[in-house]
């Protein structure tokens, strides 16, 4: 393939930024990674991975020689033609969108901004704010945006652990700020992507897919939660409902209940869409009850466990409760908003002799193995982990496990009951 440039400087190594990092330098670029985390830089530079992920630990590696991470940006941007933003754009503690990441990078970059380049954004951010935040502070350089320096938004898309759909072959959307914005955008992520590039008209309309995506997730989430604290009223299995729902070839699309919403898109973007409306003029109590309804499930899991003890004779307070998973979702390290942690912190407040084990965090696992965890009480599936999806139920009644509450509805729950163990799961 022609490429436009050989020098792209990608800000954010996290997540997003990383994967992208190793497909820029697969595809012939040179790449500068700029990041605030000196360990990270230092990691990156050897060519070992900081993250936990397969794409990069097996790329990275190879393409070091192609990679030069840093944290300052002066040599950064001075030498780069494309610049793309890929910083956290987390909520704060009221659930209201904390942008100062990106308006730090933004403003690390005015200075040192040239002719000619294209700055991208891929950080999640409501509409508008590409055109009515960013483009401001990059304009302090004294260079006029869409004249001088071309300005679009690509929103990222990036499913940790999912082996099908990657960084490669996930299709993409781009919006500039004016129509040449959007032809290089289109141009630069054709050349790197094997994957459909969608031409948007404007950056504010690229912004708002992002949202849009994982706000619709957020939704039906929050639907089949609800259903699910509804059907445990009335005995109905809502697995086995949804499951028959899906025989219909149209017009359904099944989403399946748990113990909560985690990871940073679909548990934080609809904030950003909710705080952009208010500002505006208008209320979204749609998406305020769907995150209302999904913030809710950590607290009903635990409405579980006690329920659940109960029935033993048992109170959470100073019982052996073992906690299965720590990462937002199975099979990846990602704890960012995970309902585990939640779920945690309300046992430990509660009293309870906690044994937390995850295969893929470690450090926050306080025993050696699931052979350790499971000398409980109580087991909680916190997380969908592969590991935890084959356990030998006959083991966990001999190791003493006389509850299981299903946070992801992973088990059989028949096969449980039939051992004596209480089963509670999720609208099941």
């Amino acid at each position: 393939m022609i490429k436009m440039t050989k020098r792209v400087c990608v800000i954010g190594a996290g997540y997003v930024g990383l994967p992208l990092i190793c497909l820029l330098a697969k595809n012939g670029y040179n790449v500068f990674a700029v990041d605030i985390d000196k360990t990270k830089v230092k990691l990156i530079n050897k060519g070992v991975s900081p993250l936990k992920d397969e794409y990069v630990k097996n790329l990275l590696p190879k393409l070091k020689s192609k990679i030069k991470a840093v944290t300052e940006y002066k040599e950064a941007v001075n030498v780069s033609d494309i610049l793309i933003m890929c910083v956290p754009t987390p909520i704060d503690n009221t659930y209201r969108p904390d942008l100062r990441a990106i308006v730090s990078a933004s403003e690390n970059i005015s200075p040192y901004l040239k002719k000619g380049q294209l700055v991208i954004i891929e950080s999640t951010v409501a509409p508008g704010t590409t055109e009515e935040c960013i483009k401001d502070i990059l304009e302090k350089s004294g260079l006029k945006a869409g004249k001088d320096f071309y300005l679009a938004h690509c929103p990222e898309r990036i499913d940790p652990g999912n082996k099908k759909w990657t960084v490669e072959n996930i299709p993409r959307v781009v919006g500039g700020i004016n129509k040449k914005s959007t032809e290089k955008a289109y141009r630069f992520y054709k050349s790197i992507l094997n994957a459909e590039v969608h031409k948007m008209s404007s950056a504010k309309s690229a912004e708002a897919v992002k949202i849009v995506e994982n706000t619709f997730r957020d939704v039906n989430i929050a639907f089949v939660n609800e259903l699910a604290k509804s059907f445990n009223k009335i005995d109905i299995d809502t697995v086995e409902v949804i499951k028959g729902a899906s025989t219909k070839p149209f017009g359904f699309l099944p989403h399946y209940p748990g113990c909560g919403v985690g990871g940073h898109c679909i548990a934080v973007d609809p904030y950003y869409l909710i705080e952009k409306a208010e500002g505006m003029g208008f209320e979204h109590r749609f998406l305020k009850l769907a995150r209302e309804i999904n913030n809710s499930m950590p607290e009903y899991t635990v409405q579980m466990i006690i329920e659940g003890l109960n029935e033993i004779g048992k109170s959470i307070k100073n019982t052996d409760i073992a906690v299965l998973g720590v990462s937002y979702k199975g099979g990846v390290a990602d704890t960012r908003e995970s309902p585990a942690l939640k779920i945690i912190e309300k046992l430990r407040n509660l009293g309870a002799r906690l044994k937390i084990y995850d295969p893929y965090v470690k450090g926050m696992s306080n025993v050696k193995n699931i052979d350790a965890a499971v000398i409980s009480d109580c087991l909680v599936i916190a997380t969908n982990h592969p590991e935890f999806k084959n356990l030998d139920l006959c083991l966990l009644k001999s190791k003493g496990v006389k509850v299981i509450v299903d946070g992801r509805n992973i088990f059989d729950k028949e096969k449980i009951k039939k051992l004596g163990i209480i089963y509670k799961g999720i609208g099941r």
